[in-house]
């Protein structure tokens, strides 16, 4: 059963001429990322949403933004190519790095090392200070697809297109623990609880609860979508968090009961048309959602 939550649409942000991948938060509100299949890296005002501002635009799709909140940098995933360290300011590269010919599926960083997980299974780690390639964690022939990281048990987990979950150290980057998570591939993965457990989505719309402190065995096992499950997005305060489906739709969930609170869709509230593929929370009541149909919407939820 379903709460009463209220939930009011109000923007939406136009202007991709591609599926939009990814959105990303700025250091400097009202601002956010975001980019898409037409290789455009474009900068938004909340205030101001009929007008994005061009940051950068590359000749192939972009799946991946990480915004890097000490440098007040944003590194860009460039399919096929690489990386880009972006000074959203000035509009200028900084830096570039060829990773490999893989797509890049998501990047995260801790400390001073980025992690970009690649189509062609690996993980590279750069060291951003030097922006040179220290490691590459190679686990997998299949597509390692997302990343989270877990600064207090110092553990970085990567969900692969062979259904599996891997742990590695952030520091060695040795393997700790590998399973078989799901049954197609594991498309996102989110940290809850302090840490405490591990979220993940799939291909195959489930979402599972995995307990961080009994050695990730499984907590919670939810048929949670139609169809694959593309980003798992945590609130600010960790009392909710919101899933983007192939279904077309965006669900806010009770993080603590696992419980389904409401359903965003476009019978009800004029909602994506396609795929929903990625979710940013602005803060506890707003939060962003981008999908295939090249809009990025802005919602109040309360």
């Amino acid at each position: 059963m379903q709460s009463k939550m209220f939930v009011e649409k109000l923007h939406s942000f136009t202007g991709h001429k591609d599926c939009v991948y990814t959105i990303e938060p700025c250091g400097t509100l009202p601002f956010f990322f975001s980019a898409a299949g037409d290789g455009l890296v474009v900068k938004w005002d909340l205030l101001n949403p009929d007008n994005g501002e061009l940051i950068a635009n590359v000749p192939n799709s972009i799946y991946a933004l990480h915004f890097l909140f000490e440098q007040n940098l944003l590194v860009a995933g460039q399919n096929y190519e690489g990386i880009h360290l972006l000074d959203w300011q000035s509009k200028k590269e900084i830096k570039s790095l060829k990773l490999s010919a893989a797509a890049i599926f998501d990047i995260k960083s801790h400390n001073e090392l980025l992690f970009v997980a690649g189509g062609d299974g690996l993980i590279t780690v750069v060291h951003l200070p030097s922006w040179t390639v220290v490691a590459t964690i190679n686990a997998s022939t299949k597509s390692a697809r997302t990343l989270a990281v877990n600064p207090t048990v110092n553990e970085l987990a990567v969900g692969y297109s062979d259904h599996s979950i891997r742990i590695f150290d952030l520091q060695t980057f040795a393997l700790k623990q590998e399973w078989n998570a799901h049954k197609n591939s594991v498309f996102t993965l989110a940290y809850t609880n302090g840490y405490k457990t591990l979220l993940s989505g799939s291909r195959d719309a489930h979402i599972k609860a995995w307990s961080v402190e009994d050695n990730y065995q499984l907590k919670e096992d939810v048929a949670a979508h139609l169809y694959a499950i593309n980003n798992i997005a945590l609130s600010p305060e960790g009392k909710h968090f919101a899933t983007g489906s192939m279904d077309k739709s965006v669900k806010i969930w009770d993080t603590h009961e696992m419980k389904l609170l409401k359903v965003v869709d476009k019978a009800r509230h004029a909602g994506h048309g396609t795929s929903v593929n990625k979710i940013l929370w602005l803060n506890n009541d707003e939060l962003l959602s981008a999908g295939d149909d090249r809009v990025i919407s802005r919602w109040r939820i309360s």
